[in-house]
Formats: structure tokens, C-alpha cells, sequence
């Protein structure tokens, strides 16, 4: 028996379930475990009713709950004082948006009625699928407080719809609706991390039990497109690329960023030459994203470029590497400058992330190349707002399973968290005046946090032998991808140690 050395944990065979533990694969789990009995025994069964998918989703269940009680303050006072919110940090934009946009009158997003236009000139700013995810949580919200006759706020000027007492009683009942869709994409979120390395669920405790998704699930829809996204990597891993194209297709039509999975798997059908699989996924995907798009092109094509042009024309915003270089330096900067520079960086990443996966030893995990490409999208755009961070959790989690990695990027996205509502309520503001120059400090620390992981990851792409998942003998081409013939090494005995290679 040879061994390569590397940063994983313990020795010994699988228990009996056929699943890697963490307290017997990773160092900090195994640490934790000292004092609720030590690791899990080599001869360790499994109960029949409390299956690993079933602990992970009961720990999401908590998670998530515990999330909506740290939005109590706020919720108490139906989010009606924006410094208590920044100061409790419990801040969301779901009540704003629910009278800003209309959906408190069952506005449809994208409405060119002029009457509906001149009342609520503002439109949802996002993709569409998450206006129809809020266009049909707000129709569930009134049909629970029992459809209330619309004449009466419709009297009042729109500025006070936000604090009418009926209204805001219904803006309660819209986050309590809202954070029961929001738990189950969560709930889903997991199942798919947890399904994706079939050896490995127990990865998806690290988002399971995260405190990025305690504090931010609740904030906007992003679970949404962070749902899609993890659903898109589990059928790869299952060899499916017409689900794979669905999951991408519909991510990008409720965010930009699951397109970016596109460039990971153009990466692995080329190494593999599964050509056809590649043109499968595009085709599948490019036609989901159109028919979701097709009900707001025909009935708002006014409307739904809104998204394009908002973000278009924004500058520097909160969050980015250009809000401190312009403040730092007390120099204007452009949102063409930011937009040419960042694509310019981007396309550049995305160049890097290209010839790296060509040129690794083995071709690189979907995972692994999708945090890549997202991350280098995050680290130069023009806005990070805190609830971005769950654009990368389930990838992070799949692409570096590793509970001490998984800490410090985590930690790094806390403290920025934190900073951008103490931020925004002023509490960072210096006592004689000036920049907030902890705010800056913030940024720069999460990003330096990215580019931890980012470089671990990185260095599993190149080292193959250092990449946890890469014990696991069943993953599907797609996920572990092995420059091997299907079922190659598949008889290969294996250990709860991930960087041991039996020979």
C-alpha cells in the first residue's frame, strides 16, 4: 500500500454505509467530534430511517428557521426603520420592492398598461425569473390574507402604501410566504449538493449548517438561481445534459451567473470529446432560457430590458474592489470604465480558467471550473451585495470540500456582512469626519477570502492527487471526471483518507 501525503485526515476503511465521514476524512470535523464521542467506527452501520440526506435536510430546516428569527427585529417592525435594520442586520429587500414595484396592487412585472406604468414607473430590476417568482408569492400572500379589495390603497399616493396598516400587516404575510419558498429552495439546494458526490454527502453539511445562508437567504430571491445552479451540477454528475441545459437555462433566466457553467462543461467535453453532449446542453440551454423569457418579451419587451440597462448603466457600487479605488482615490470613475475594465478582467479569467482545465493532469471537475468562472465574475464587478456570497456556496462546497477552507472564506463573507450595514447606517463613519476606511478593509478581506479558495482550488486542479473528492470511485463523468474510459479504476479499492491512493 503506497501513499501520496497530503492535507487530509485519517486512515482506515469506510463504515459500512459506503459513505466518506467527515470525522474520519477531514481534520476540523473529525477535532469537532472529540467531544460528541469521537469519529464515526470502521464497522459504523447506518440507522434505517435517518439517512444522511435526512440529517442534511433537517440541519438546512434549522439553519434556515434560525435565519428567520435573526430577521425578528425587522420583521416586528414590518421593516419601517431602516437604522434599526442596518444595526440588527436584518435588512431585506422583499418588503420595499413588494409596494415600490407594484406587486401590492397584483401588478404584473411587466405591465406596459400606461395607468399601471405612470402609478409604479419603476420596474423589477432582475431577471425574469425572479419577477415571476415575486409576482407569484405576492398572489399566494393575498389569496392567504383573503384577496383584500385593492380600491382603498389604490386611493393612496404610493409613497404611503408602504405604511398603511393593512398593507403592512400584508408585508408580513408576504416575507412569512416568502421565507417558506426560500426554505424550500434551500431544502432542494441541499439535496442536490448532497446527491452530487454520491460517496460524499456529508459535504453538503458546510451548506447545511452555513451562517452565509442563516444571514443572507432571506434578503432577495437569489435562492432561486442558487438552486438551479446546484441542480445543473448534480446532472452532470449524473451524465444528463438535457436536464443540465434545462437547470442552466432557467438559472440564467433568474440570474446572469449559472451561464457561466457553460464554460466548465465546454472545458470537460473537450477533454472527454463528448462533443455531442456539449452541443445537447448549449441548445437545451440557450431554448429554456427563451421560453422563460417569452411571457415578459410579449407583454413588456419595454420592461424586461430594464434588467440590461440597469445594470448597464450602474457605477461603482457596494460591495466592489471600484467603490474603493474610487473613494481611496477621490477620482470619478465611469460606469463605461467599469464596464470595459470588468469584462476586460473577466474575459481574461475566463481565458485562464479555459487553458487550465485544457493543460491539468486530469480533466478538472464541473465544480471546481464553474467556482472558478463565478468567482472571477464576483471579484470585478460592479456590485457585491451580501447575499452574493450564496452565489458560490453550493460550488464552493462541491469545488473545495474542506471544513478549515470552507471557515475562512465563510468568515471572510461574515465580517463583510456585518460592514455593510454598519456601513450604510453610518456606525463606520470616522468621529471626525472622512471615509469609512473599515468598510474598505472589509471588501479587501473578502476578497482576499476568495482568493484563498480560489488558489486551493486552483492547486487541486494541478495536483489532482490533493483534491478531496477525487476518492469517491462513482461520480459521474461529468463531475469527477477522470481521463479514463467509463468504469476505468472503477474496481480500485478505496479509503476514507482522500488523498490515499491504493495501489
Amino acid at each position: 500500500m503506497g501513499e501520496v501525503a497530503g492535507d487530509a485526515g485519517a486512515t482506515g476503511v469506510r463504515p459500512l454505509d459506503g459513505h466518506v465521514h467527515p470525522t474520519r476524512d477531514d481534520a476540523v470535523a473529525r477535532a469537532l467530534s472529540e467531544g460528541l464521542g469521537g469519529p464515526v467506527g470502521e464497522h459504523a452501520g447506518r440507522h434505517r430511517w435517518w439517512t444522511p440526506v435526512r440529517v442534511l435536510l433537517a440541519l438546512t430546516a434549522v439553519c434556515f428557521a434560525l435565519g428567520m428569527v435573526q430577521k425578528s427585529g425587522c420583521f416586528e417592525r414590518t421593516w419601517q426603520d431602516n437604522q434599526a435594520g442596518y444595526a440588527q442586520m436584518c435588512y431585506s429587500d422583499l418588503p420595499y420592492l413588494y409596494t415600490g414595484r407594484g406587486l401590492v396592487e397584483r401588478a404584473w412585472p411587466y405591465s406596459d398598461d400606461p395607468a399601471v406604468r405612470e402609478r409604479f414607473p419603476e420596474v423589477m430590476e432582475y431577471p425574469v425569473g425572479i419577477s415571476y417568482l415575486a409576482y407569484g408569492t405576492s398572489l399566494l400572500t393575498q389569496a392567504v390574507v383573503g384577496w383584500p379589495d385593492l380600491a382603498p390603497r389604490q386611493a393612496l399616493a404610493t409613497d404611503q402604501l408602504f405604511v398603511d396598516p393593512e398593507v403592512s400587516q400584508e408585508i408580513r404575510w408576504f416575507m412569512v410566504v416568502s421565507a417558506l419558498v426560500f426554505a424550500a429552495l434551500a431544502l432542494l439546494t441541499t439535496w442536490f449538493v448532497a446527491g452530487t458526490h454520491r460517496r460524499r454527502p456529508w459535504d453538503a453539511a458546510m451548506l447545511a449548517a452555513s451562517p452565509t445562508l442563516l444571514l443572507t437567504g432571506l434578503i432577495n430571491w437569489d435562492l432561486l438561481a442558487v438552486a438551479l445552479t446546484a441542480g445543473a451540477v448534480w446532472a452532470w454528475s449524473r451524465d444528463r445534459p438535457v436536464l443540465t441545459g434545462v437547470m442552466v437555462g432557467l438559472g440564467t433566466a433568474a440570474k446572469l451567473y449559472p451561464l457561466f457553467l457553460l464554460g466548465g462543461v465546454l472545458v470537460v467535453c473537450l477533454r472527454q470529446r463528448r462533443y455531442r453532449d456539449l452541443g445537447v446542453t448549449i441548445a437545451v440551454a440557450v431554448a429554456a432560457w427563451l421560453v422563460a423569457n417569452l411571457p415578459a418579451l410579449l407583454t413588456g419587451p419595454e420592461q424586461w430590458r430594464v434588467f440590461w440597462s440597469f445594470n448597464s448603466e450602474r457605477g461603482p457600487d457596494l460591495g466592489s474592489l471600484w467603490l474603493v479605488a474610487r473613494d481611496a482615490l477621490d477620482t470619478d470613475i465611469t460606469a463605461h470604465t467599469v464596464n470595459v475594465g470588468s469584462w476586460l478582467f473577466f474575459g481574461a479569467w475566463c481565458l485562464g480558467v479555459l487553458v487550465l482545465g485544457l493543460r491539468a493532469p486530469q480533466t478538472p471537475r464541473l465544480a471546481q471550473l464553474g467556482f472558478l468562472v463565478v468567482v472571477g465574475f464576483l471579484l470585478v464587478n460592479k456590485v457585491y451585495s451580501p447575499q452574493y456570497v450564496l452565489w458560490l456556496l453550493p460550488l464552493a462546497v462541491l469545488a473545495r470540500p474542506r471544513w478549515r477552507d470552507q471557515v475562512v472564506w465563510q468568515g471572510a463573507e461574515i465580517l463583510y456582512f456585518a460592514s455593510v450595514w454598519w456601513y450604510l447606517g453610518g456606525y463606520l463613519a470616522p468621529g471626525g469626519g472622512g471615509d469609512a476606511g473599515f468598510y474598505w478593509v472589509a471588501i479587501v478581506v473578502r476578497v482576499a477570502g476568495e482568493l484563498y479558495l480560489t488558489a486551493l482550488v486552483v492547486r487541486d486542479v494541478l495536483r489532482p492527487e490533493r483534491d478531496p473528492a477525487r476518492a469517491a470511485p462513482d461520480l459521474g463523468r461529468g463531475s469527477a471526471a477522470p481521463d479514463l474510459p467509463p468504469g476505468g479504476g472503477a474496481g480500485q479499492a478505496t479509503t476514507t483518507r482522500s488523498n490515499d491512493v491504493v495501489v
